[in-house]
């Protein structure tokens, strides 16, 4: 049984990982010469958008996945015209990649998420600031990842320096900006779900996430109190259902004074929830593919108290990482570049307070700038 995959980066990697010991096999799609899934699997290489290629992938599989919710919605649409059976659903994906769409979607569901306008000008961006206020953030509505296409706003100025270098990006793509409140949240954090074909799903402990520069560096889960994952759980949930979803579908939230505020969702296996594959009776990446064949899922019940760091830019040295007792390293194979994830780490504890005295050493000796929480 073949799954294919749009994005052979370091998700499609662990992907495969995940489905070699159920007897599966993978063909990817990328554009990229060294793609990490390429060490794995099959890479067609093309452009997301060659519908010859992307025909050759539909007879190849049992069933299409993604890596990266980029992905070009027409070329998922053309995938499905060709034959194959896509999961997550498209629209599930299209509405992820537009920020006024997934807005519009939380408070459709009844999800709290941010004050926000939909920028298409100077003028609209003066208003939305006014009726708004400052600070805010601008972002595009689309392409934004790790700390991309947005920026906080505390002035008037800081906005017009925001619109000269975003404004005609998000313009010439013919979707414009959005603005919305800023919140000076107490924390951050997401869940992660399954929903299989058959309507079953899958909760995963929530996660406590610190980001810097917009990329996300360390996540502990199991996180916070019951009532956050309860009420984290049932927004997830909501979105799930909503979708008819099949997959894996993460939501982020900023907590502020105990509210849960959805900032966006992702409609793939997540950063978040790499842990889980030392840290969950069954990973995230195994979870997906069990539901998007319609296999039962798995137990997403935590082993322990897990830390998840990601490796930024550099890997430390192998031989000085794997001394450290408990330490499980995970490299994608990629070439080092500033601000590029090119690997995580994970501990698991039997306490949290063990957890996080291990976390706090991690970053110490990893990313010393980076403050614990």
């Amino acid at each position: 049984m073949t799954v294919g995959i749009l994005g052979a980066g370091q998700l499609g990697r662990m992907l495969a990982l995940a489905g070699y010991p159920l007897g599966l096999d993978f063909l990817f799609l990328d554009p990229a010469k060294d793609a990490p899934a390429g060490r794995l699997a099959p890479v067609l290489q093309a452009p997301f958008t060659d519908r010859k290629v992307l025909g050759q992938l539909a007879r190849s599989c049992e069933v299409a996945t993604i890596d990266w919710e980029n992905v070009s919605v027409d070329a998922l649409r053309a995938l499905s015209g060709a034959g194959a059976r896509i999961a997550p659903p498209i629209p599930a994906v299209a509405t992820a990649q537009d920020r006024v769409s997934e807005k519009r979607l939380f408070e459709r569901l009844g999800i709290p998420t941010t004050s926000w306008q939909a920028v298409g000008s100077r003028a609209q961006l003066e208003r939305a600031m006014r009726e708004i206020g400052l600070p805010g953030v601008i972002k595009t509505r689309r392409l934004g990842y790790d700390g991309k296409g947005q920026a906080v706003v505390k002035t008037r100025e800081d906005a017009a320096r925001a619109w000269d270098e975003m404004g005609s990006v998000g313009l010439a793509h013919s979707h414009g900006l959005i603005y919305e409140e800023w919140i000076p949240f107490d924390c951050e954090v997401s869940i992660i779900g399954a929903r299989s074909r058959r309507g079953e799903t899958a909760i995963y402990p929530l996660n406590g996430n610190v980001h810097a520069q917009g990329i996300l560096r360390l996540t502990r889960a199991p996180y916070g109190p019951p009532r956050w994952h309860r009420l984290a759980a049932e927004y997830l949930e909501r979105v799930l259902a909503h979708f008819h979803y099949t997959g894996i579908l993460t939501i982020e939230f900023f907590v502020r004074g105990g509210r849960l505020i959805a900032n966006e969702m992702a409609p793939r296996v997540h950063n978040s929830g790499h842990w889980t594959i030392e840290g969950a009776v069954t990973s995230q990446f195994e979870n997906h593919l069990r539901a998007i064949l319609n296999l039962p899922l798995g137990s997403t019940r935590p082993t322990g108290y897990s830390a998840m760091l990601n490796l930024i830019g550099t890997l430390p040295p192998r031989d000085t990482l794997l001394r450290w007792e408990g330490v499980h390293l995970h490299d994608y194979g990629k070439e080092p570049r500033p601000g590029r994830k090119i690997g995580h780490c994970t501990v698991v504890e039997t306490t949290r307070l063990r957890r996080d005295r291990r976390a706090r050493q991690l970053l110490a000796e990893l990313a010393p700038g980076i403050r614990f929480p």
